[in-house]
């Protein structure tokens, strides 16, 4: 069996990290060492491995800094049309090994580290993940940021810095238990405090109105103190910006009340302030209306204009004198896009700002606004969709309140007009929802005020066209668009499977990491033996790698020849683990049944986080748990099943467990995912898909071929056919005798031994509402598996259909989307011109 790689054999078998110069090397060790004496710690001696792990982030940050002063001259002298992607969640994860990969830089660290007597993979170990967002939505936005780096757009990312940010999930006693992710407790070298740009964000107040115009006074005031993190683009020279907001109490908070004697209680409410950016809510694809998530939706998009409106309104690198006073220009030098409608507030704030503050009349404040504002819609489930009490509104927002009141006001006359008599059309389109709580539909407030409106794969925007939004798009079709979501090459095939990236190098050059479309070259070499056994052999150090992993982080020990069957994703019914499960169980009764039977053996892995507040979820996870515990200690199935729950699943998990996966799970039902990436990451690394016609999948199935990836199950005409006749669960259950064994299993406890009726709840909802039609699936999705073994049996026939994948996989990189963005939203062609390096003279 293939042992895994020594970093040594590795360090020298991977050029395309970045030759490694005499000269870079020693540069390294001297800056690493003169951070580690003068930055961290007098005597060496009593270096931790964090101190080791720091030195090296400040070495490579040293890198960066002249690129990063270069990149934001050149923006101010050039005057670029500016990108701002505005998102209340980036899902980074680690920092110090992307930074080497896109600075060219690896190869250098790694010897120079490795000459200093220490272990590079050791030290990036260190590192916490930067968990500021819940899964796609977050992580879709640190891909984008990445590609627009690279495509060497002026581009900025906006958001929150949580203190804490995603939960750490422990499992105990085989149940989900949250965890405080304390991910700054020992500082972030790769942020810098921007003090000097600290903003005012106001809130609750009244509003006045005179002839001078509107006021909005005796607001609270909450600062915005901004902290910048350098975005390299890969070896370009470019390093923009992302900047994330931070609440501060200002000094005199709470103290102006003079409520004698009550100074150290006045201190201790800077508090209540400061806990706008202390968390993220962990909720995903689920709207929770609390009153500090609107707060913090307000804070960002507050501070961030503001921001965009002094970059607007300077010219020249560090001159803040104003020089621009007409807005007539801002949408031609300024492109916002809205990451779902969280940041929405955007809309109302900069028609705000224009009204009130600029003085700009009505009319014009709502033209630029549309024509600078575009929305980007990421699901069509309805508990996602965000409606905020207009009662909430009136005491937090009240000036933004009567702005949406007027927005609205227009857009109904407008449609007034154009059906007259239509009142149902009316309530259909209008912003406020009324009822028992008036609500604000923030989709459509975000549909009226964006210029472009898209979904995120070709059938998502299909169902955002014919239905979630169908009485806008008859209004303006031209509006809706679609842009396929894509992942970064860089973090996702070069960074976290270097062995792969080799191998495609070795045949095609290194073009494919900056345009992924060349992958196309490996199509006339899919029958190629070395590549088949290379391919192979990569795939098999990868599940070896990750096999000791497990083993060392949980103490389980798995079979690295067994096919690894991968479903890691948000814990959420949409996304039917429960239907895995369902499956898991039929093997295990069918092993059970004929033991002498030739079974292929499987390592199962589910993994992802349940919100802590939904129930079901939650459930799921111990039922994974509990079938993993009754499955893996049966001698009878020894190492032909294993199931295991892959605890904690984040970015830096997803980096390890993606290149060594054999079968992606993608099997949501057809209608629900609005894009997935995870399918995307998956298909780049050599698994085969398993999958339903959702999301993404389909597109992956056109560029690849659908019988290269295994589909199955109910295609969306089929899901609204069967909710038009009504979805029966019953008649599924007592038709199917397998289906009927494995839930009369999980129902009656034998799962559960200690606590008989822990899932009775769980087949109650299969058999009684649920929404997501597991059971109508399940015929389909177990004979597909079938065609899995039957396939798996033959390696060489297996790996001729991961390199089909793989060289069909280009269309899913991240700079293809952000091109077409660029083109058909923003308006902002990428541009020729490199950045020079720090160290050449400018023209």
């Amino acid at each position: 069996m293939a042992k895994p790689l020594t970093d040594g054999e590795r360090r020298k078998q991977i050029s395309v990290r970045g030759l490694a110069g005499l000269g870079d090397v020693a540069e390294v060790r001297k800056s690493f060492n003169r951070h580690l004496h003068f930055t961290l710690v007098k005597d060496r001696n009593v270096a931790t491995r964090r101190d080791y792990y720091l030195a090296l982030a400040h070495t490579v940050r040293d890198h960066l800094v002249g690129r990063w002063i270069r990149t934001q001259q050149r923006y101010y002298e050039r005057d670029p049309k500016r990108i701002y992607y505005l998102s209340l969640e980036f899902y980074m994860g680690r920092t110090l090994q992307n930074t080497m990969v896109n600075l060219g830089l690896q190869n250098a660290c790694d010897e120079a580290i490795y000459q200093l007597g220490l272990d590079l993979e050791e030290l990036e170990e260190i590192e916490e993940d930067a968990g500021l967002g819940n899964g796609g939505l977050g992580r879709l936005a640190a891909c984008f940021l990445d590609s627009m780096a690279t495509l060497g757009l002026a581009a900025y990312g906006y958001g929150i810095r949580y203190e804490f940010g995603i939960f750490n999930q422990k499992i105990v006693n085989g149940w989900q238990v949250e965890e405080a992710d304390d991910w700054l407790r020992y500082g972030n070298p790769w942020e810098k405090a921007r003090p000097e740009y600290m903003l005012p964000v106001h809130f609750y107040g009244r509003v006045e109105h005179s002839p001078e115009g509107v006021r909005w006074l005796d607001t609270q005031v909450v600062l915005a103190m901004p902290y910048d993190t350098p975005v390299p683009g890969y070896k370009n020279d470019t390093v923009n910006t992302m900047r994330l907001w931070s609440a501060k109490a200002p000094n005199d908070f709470k103290l102006h009340d003079f409520n004698v004697g009550g100074y150290i209680e006045a201190v201790l409410d800077r508090n209540l302030a400061e806990n706008i950016s202390r968390v993220l809510y962990p909720n995903d694809n689920f709207f929770e209306g609390k009153e500090l998530r609107l707060k913090q939706e307000y804070f960002v998009v507050a501070a961030t204009l503001q921001d965009i409106i002094r970059r607007f309104k300077s010219s020249k690198f560090g001159c803040r004198d104003p020089v621009r006073t007409s807005f007539e220009t801002f949408p031609d030098k300024v492109a916002i896009q809205l990451n779902d409608t969280h940041p929405a507030l955007a809309i109302p704030e900069l028609v705000r700002i224009l009204v009130d503050v600029e003085k700009v009349d009505w009319d014009k404040a709502w033209e630029i606004t549309k024509k600078t504002c575009a929305y980007t819609n990421h699901t069509v489930l309805p508990e996602a969709l965000e409606r905020w009490p207009v009662s909430m509104f009136e005491k937090l927002l009240p000036r933004h309140l009567d702005i949406i009141y007027a927005i609205n006001q227009r857009h109904l006359d407008h449609v007034a007009a154009l059906f007259p008599g239509d009142v149902d059309r009316l309530r259909r389109m209008s912003v406020i929802e009324e009822g028992d709580c008036k609500r604000i539909n923030m989709a459509h407030l975000c549909v009226i005020g964006s210029h472009a409106v898209n979904g995120v794969a070709r059938i998502h925007s299909e169902i955002v066209r014919q239905s979630v939004f169908k009485d806008f798009y008859e209004l303006e079709p031209e509006k809706f668009q679609n842009k396929t979501n894509g992942i970064t090459p860089r973090r996702w095939l070069l960074l976290c499977n270097p062995g792969l990236a080799e191998t495609i190098v070795e045949r095609i050059g290194e073009g494919f990491l900056t345009d992924l479309s060349q992958l196309k070259k490996l199509l006339p070499l899919v029958g190629d033996e070395a590549l088949i056994r290379d391919v192979a052999q990569v795939k098999q150090e990868n599940k070896v790698k990750f096999s000791a992993f497990l083993e060392k982080q949980y103490g389980v020990k798995v079979n690295p020849l067994s096919m690894f069957d991968v479903h890691v994703k948000r814990i959420h019914e949409y996304k039917r683990q429960l239907l895995n499960c369902l499956h898991v169980v039929t093997l295990y009764n069918r092993i059970k049944k004929d033991p002498t039977q030739a079974f292929v053996p499987r390592t199962v892995m589910i993994g992802g986080k349940a919100a802590p507040g939904y129930h079901m979820a939650k459930k799921i996870i111990k039922l994974v748990t509990s079938i993993g515990d009754i499955v893996n200690h049966d001698p009878i199935v020894g190492d032909r099943l294993k199931v295991i729950f892959l605890e904690n699943y984040r970015v830096s998990l997803a980096e390890k467990v993606i290149p060594a996966a054999d079968l992606s799970q993608q099997i949501s039902t057809a209608g629900t995912e609005a894009s997935g990436t995870g399918n995307m990451k998956f298909m780049l690394n050599g698994a085969l898909t398993i999958g339903t016609m959702d999301g993404a999948n389909v597109e992956m199935a056109e560029e690849a071929g659908a019988e290269n990836l295994f589909i199955f199950g109910l295609r969306v005409e089929d899901v609204e056919a069967l909710d038009r006749k009504g979805y029966n669960a019953h008649e599924y259950y007592n038709h199917l005798p397998e289906l009927r064994q494995a839930v009369d299993q999980i129902r009656s406890g034998f799962f559960s031994p200690r606590e008989p009726d822990c899932f009775k709840d769980v087949v109650d909802m299969l058999l009684n509402h649920d929404r997501f039609k597991v059971f109508a699936d399940y015929e389909a999705y177990v004979a597909c598996q079938a065609r899995v073994d039957q396939l798996y049996r033959n390696p060489k026939e297996w790996t001729k259909k991961v390199i089909r994948n793989i060289a069909c996989s280009g269309k899913f990189s991240s700079d293809r989307t952000i091109t077409e963005y660029a083109r058909d939203i923003w308006g902002a062609e990428p541009p020729a011109l490199q950045t020079p390096p720090p160290s050449l003279p400018r023209d």
